[in-house]
């Protein structure tokens, strides 16, 4: 086939106008809905108050330079249809505006001070997000000196020994073995809880140069993957925490703090950007075992992407009433495959695809009783939710939540309340002491105290938003801190977590479809 190569061939024309419309500074908008959109100079909500802190901390950060630096490898252009190789087939990317001349895109230069750039970490061979496979040959490409190896957040800790290549190789650990970045923020003002540090394995956290000050102030060092920059029109929520109230400010505080800019980037590059990332639609598009995704009646690829765009809008599927449409809720997420419910034929290839019709029929129809999940059963009072794959997961062909509904299934937690399934070794865990609120008294042990470093409320405590689930099999590992290294770990986890009683072939079902989305 050839896919292992960027192929500028494209199936079939589109209007532009299906691409997600932008306007900067006023609104962001998906299809049919749009999210308010303040200039970051206009944003006031207690919530924008991590922005100083966290930028302050990067630039502070400047403090350590990188010893050892190489310039980022971009490709002259970026083609309307690239193609490329990932372990499970090829994944592919359409843009809506055209090929995309790298060299007078903001998105691709460095616009900081430690050569880094917006594609530093969002690259389409991994689905606009980074693997940890695709870290390690950069590592070994550049001996540790290529642009995501900086050690503001590429490391365990600013302040790390990178004097030599096993320095390094300790140093960007995480950053190799997960593809974690660190992600340094301040305890909000006035939150509802303390944090001691139990376990600080890269003494990041109980240093007062680059972590807390006392229990109730300073930097918190925590680790997560990055997110893909693609498929953004059906966001719910930007970054893992919801941190960021538009593409906008995303963009300028990349480049002030993951970048370590002098200065944000201008009003023009800011516009360059979003419509950039904003025009992406990205999707598996070849299975190593059932070939391509779009024949015989299936809908697999990008190009169905910018169709689901066209029909989405926030609240779309809402399992909780919260359709604007009051059109009820549906577990039937996914469609793609049915067509391959009922082929004929026994060769490899027909049998490879009545497994994945099957591993989606697993997804829509397995019932999941929700039991423990900080988002929904505290705020439906009910212990316990019959739901499915598609409760957490109900935007149609896309796999996330249609609204803003960050959700602790466990992921985050630690100790006793350790993830079945996973593996946190490695991240820090921090004990938050509730001191006022409605939980004052309750304690928290995590990895991630998720959007309570936002809101400085307990009970957003490891709370974090589900991300889009195309593009899956180029981008291991999975969940926002890397503990699933394959999609069969996140199979598992669930199996374990929700005592779902898979079969050794219904897991291998699920995973195959899976990898095709």
């Amino acid at each position: 086939m050839g896919q292992s190569k960027i192929s500028t061939e494209f199936p079939r024309q589109r209007a532009w106008a299906v691409a997600v419309r932008v306007v900067i500074g006023a609104v962001f908008c998906a299809g049919i809905a749009c999210l308010p959109v303040a200039p970051v100079s206009a944003q006031n909500s207690p919530e924008t108050a991590w922005q100083a802190g966290a930028i302050g901390h990067a630039q502070a950060m400047r403090k350590f330079p990188d010893p050892d630096r190489s310039s980022q490898a971009t490709p002259d252009i970026l083609p309307q249809l690239g193609i490329y190789a990932d372990p499970s087939g090829s994944i592919a990317t359409e843009q809506a505006h055209g090929v995309t001349p790298t060299m007078t895109n903001p998105f691709f230069q460095s616009l900081g001070t430690n050569d880094r750039s917006c594609f530093t970490c969002h690259q389409p061979e991994t689905g606009w997000t980074v693997s940890a496979a695709s870290v390690q040959a950069r590592f070994a490409a550049s001996n540790g000196a290529d642009p995501i190896f900086r050690l503001v957040d590429g490391a365990t800790c600013p302040n790390d020994d990178v004097s030599s290549l096993s320095a390094k190789l300790d140093a960007y650990q995480l950053l190799l073995a997960k593809g974690l970045i660190r992600i340094g923020l301040p305890i909000p003002a006035g939150a509802e809880f303390t944090v001691t540090v139990v376990q600080d394995p890269y003494g990041c956290n109980l240093n007062p140069e680059t972590g807390l000050t006392s229990s109730s102030s300073g930097i918190v060092s925590i680790y997560r993957r990055p997110l893909p920059a693609t498929n953004l029109g059906f966001l719910n929520a930007i970054m893992w925490d919801g941190r960021e109230p538009s593409l906008t400010s995303q963009a300028i505080d990349a480049t002030l703090g993951h970048a370590q800019g002098d200065a944000p980037p201008s009003v023009a590059q800011q516009k360059q950007i979003v419509a950039f990332e904003s025009g992406l639609a990205t999707a598996q598009s070849y299975d190593n075992a059932a070939h391509d995704l779009n024949a015989a009646g299936a809908d697999g690829g990008p190009a169905g992407l910018f169709d689901e765009l066209e029909q989405f809008y926030i609240g779309i599927n809402d399992p909780f009433g919260l359709n604007p449409s009051g059109a009820p809720f549906t577990s039937n997420i996914f469609t793609l495959y049915e067509p391959w419910a009922s082929l004929s034929g026994a060769d490899s290839v027909t049998l490879a695809r009545e497994q994945i019709a099957r591993g989606e029929a697993i997804f829509n129809t397995t019932p999941i009783t929700i039991t423990g999940v900080a988002g929904i059963n505290d705020a439906l009072q009910t212990p316990n939710v019959s739901g499915f794959c598609g409760t957490c997961h109900d935007s149609p062909n896309v796999g996330n939540h249609s609204v803003k509904a960050p959700l602790d299934i466990g992921i985050a937690g630690a100790g006793t309340n350790a993830p079945p399934a996973l593996d946190i070794t490695g991240l820090p865990v921090f004990s938050l002491l509730c001191v006022s609120g409605p939980h004052a008294g309750q304690s928290f042990t995590v990895t991630d105290p998720g959007r309570a470093l936002i809101s400085g409320k307990c009970a957003d405590v490891g709370k974090l938003k589900g991300p889009i689930l195309r593009g899956l099999a180029a981008r291991a590992p999975y969940f926002h801190n890397g503990s699933a290294a394959t999609l069969m770990d996140v199979v598992n986890f669930y199996d374990q977590r929700f005592a779902l009683g898979f079969t050794a072939q219904q897991k291998l079902d699920l995973v195959a479809f899976l990898n095709t989305l």
